[in-house]
């Protein structure tokens, strides 16, 4: 099916990721689940990412080794982006295969309301970026995907990442070398994943100077963890901050167990909690008048 020329799509999210790409550098924290979502659009945050490692760890219950299918990452896009109004921003690791699998891919995401789609250049089955033992393609080979997945999108504003996993295979070289070859292909934003120090950020800013540049600033990984000020000093537009709010949940839900199982009670975590008004003010929930809430029937 070829590219639509359609533009009666929904208000575009992704002509909003562009317009915030140039007023500067800004944070775009991962929304494990639809409620963290609106709260990070609440608390002014202008845009959120669906990490392929937080969905994997945190729904399905699997490492991010590529086990996902097209099918539940286009379920949890349409969750997450129904959830909010600020861009939502999609990791679908390799493409789920080939240059077709990749158009498909781009299409459905985007129809689901993806912003922004990233792709990265290892060889499936995956891993994490910050993890040994990765394989990546030929460069030849992710420039055609790149190619399908520009031409696969029917809004032009929609973002394409091209990201490249070469630091953390081969050297900054062959990474910077890979990013220049992705852009040409089409590639909108690039993503030099697990860069290992505040020198290697700085030399891939002054490289793409121009080109919006995305840092992940993931926890417990090879990268430090530079400042938004840091990096927007260094040339990057966009940071990520993946499975910070998942890892912050899972922490506290660990300590929550172990109380309830040392006192018999949760009355110890009240004041932790998110209470049931605070809930229904973040849903827009009134119990007075729960009608407001059901599906319109015709």
């Amino acid at each position: 099916m070829p590219p639509s020329s359609d533009r009666s799509l929904p208000t575009s999210r992704g002509a909003a990721l562009r317009r915030l790409a140039t007023e500067g550098t800004f944070a775009i924290p991962g929304a494990p689940i639809a409620l963290a979502a609106k709260i990070i659009e609440r608390e002014g945050f202008e845009a959120i990412y669906l990490s392929g490692a937080a969905f994997s760890a945190g729904i399905l219950g699997v490492p991010d080794i590529g086990l996902l299918t097209l099918e539940q990452l286009v379920a949890q896009t349409k969750l997450l982006a129904s959830a909010v109004e600020i861009p939502l921003v999609v990791d679908a690791d390799t493409g789920f295969g080939g240059p077709e699998s990749v158009a498909e891919c781009v299409r459905r995401l985007e129809e689901a309301g993806a912003a922004a789609i990233q792709l990265e250049d290892q060889r499936r089955p995956k891993r994490c970026g910050h993890l040994p033992g990765k394989e990546i393609v030929e460069p030849e080979e992710m420039c055609e995907k790149i190619a399908a997945a520009r031409a696969a999108r029917r809004d032009p504003a929609t973002v394409i990442i091209g990201r490249s996993d070469a630091r953390g295979v081969t050297d900054l070289d062959d990474c910077v070398a890979r990013l220049h070859a992705y852009r040409d292909a089409g590639a909108d934003w690039l993503f030099p994943e697990a860069l290992a120090s505040r020198a290697e950020f700085q030399t891939v800013g002054r490289e793409f100077a121009g080109t919006p540049l995305v840092a992940n600033m993931t926890e417990f990984g090879v990268s430090p963890l530079l400042t938004l000020d840091e990096l927007s000093r260094f040339g990057f537009t966009a940071v990520l901050y993946p499975v910070t709010l998942l890892r912050l949940a899972m922490k506290a839900i660990e300590a929550g167990l172990g109380l309830i199982a040392d006192e018999g009670s949760q009355e110890g975590l009240l004041d932790l909690m998110q209470s049931r008004e605070e809930l229904y003010d973040l849903l827009g929930y009134d119990p007075k008048q729960p009608e407001k809430h059901l599906p319109a029937t015709h």
